[in-house]
C-alpha cells in the first residue's frame, strides 16, 4: 500500500480523508461524478477523440476529470450536449427505452404546411423504419427567403433523424440547434461555452430518468 506515493508498512496506519491511497497501483479514492453542459458549435465532433484530428467536444472542456459525451449531436448541428464521467448516467441517457425528450430549433428551406407537419408528427418511414410520434410547432415562415422555422421535440435518437425526416418530404434542414435534453435546458450559454451542472440539477435529471413511465 502507498499513501501519497510513499510505501506504508506500519500496521494500523490511519490515512487522512484527502490522502491518495493506492493498492497494487490502483487508487482507492473514488472519483467525483461531474456533469458538464456544453453549447456545441457546428463542425465539432461529439466524441472523446477523432482520428482525423478534428476538434471534439471533450477538447472544449477544461476539467481535471476524464469526461465523455452523453450521446451524440451531428457534426453540422449545434447546441446542448452533456459530458460526464458517470457511466450509469450515460447508459440511461443513450438507451432507447428511456425515450429521452430532445428539443431542437430547426430551420428548413421551403414553406411547410400544416398537413405535412401532421404527417411528420405521426411518424414517417426512414431507412425502412417508422419514426416515433413527435411534436412540431411552426414558429415562423419567411416567404421572401422561402424558409420555415420550427420547434421539434423527439423521443428517440436515430442517426441524423430530424434531417432525414424532413428530407422524406423534400425539405432540407439548414440549421439544427438543440436547446433541451430531458429536463436540462441550454439557457443563455454562448457557442463554445460550458458550465458544470449543480447537484440539484443532476438530482432532477436522475429523477427524470427514473420516472414511472420508463418500461
Amino acid at each position: 500500500m502507498k499513501v501519497n506515493g510513499e510505501t506504508v508498512t506500519e500496521l494500523g496506519y490511519k490515512a487522512g480523508f484527502d490522502d491518495d491511497i493506492t493498492v497494487d497501483g490502483k487508487s482507492l479514492k473514488q472519483e467525483n461524478k461531474v456533469v458538464y453542459l456544453l453549447n456545441k458549435p457546428k463542425n465539432v465532433i461529439s466524441s472523446a477523440s477523432d482520428d482525423k484530428g478534428r476538434t471534439t467536444v471533450v477538447d472544449l472542456i477544461d476539467s481535471e476529470y476524464r469526461v465523455y459525451p452523453l450521446g451524440r449531436l451531428d457534426f453540422d448541428s449545434s447546441g446542448l450536449i452533456l459530458l460526464s464521467n458517470d457511466g450509469e448516467l450515460m447508459q440511461k441517457l443513450i438507451h432507447p427505452r428511456f425515450h429521452i425528450e430532445k428539443v431542437y430549433e430547426v430551420t428548413i428551406n421551403g414553406n411547410i404546411g400544416s398537413e405535412e407537419i401532421k404527417k411528420l408528427e405521426n411518424g414517417v418511414t426512414i431507412e425502412g423504419k417508422k419514426t416515433l410520434p413527435c411534436t412540431i410547432k411552426l414558429v415562423s415562415t419567411n416567404p421572401n427567403k422561402d424558409t420555415s422555422r420550427l420547434l421539434v421535440t423527439i423521443r428517440e435518437g436515430r442517426n441524423r433523424q430530424i434531417r432525414k425526416m424532413f428530407d422524406s418530404l423534400h425539405y432540407k434542414v439548414t440549421r439544427l440547434h438543440r436547446i433541451r435534453e430531458a429536463n436540462i435546458e441550454l439557457g443563455n450559454l454562448k457557442s463554445g461555452e460550458y458550465r458544470q451542472l449543480k447537484p440539484y440539477e443532476i438530482k432532477k435529471l436522475k429523477q427524470y430518468l427514473d420516472r414511472d413511465d420508463v418500461q
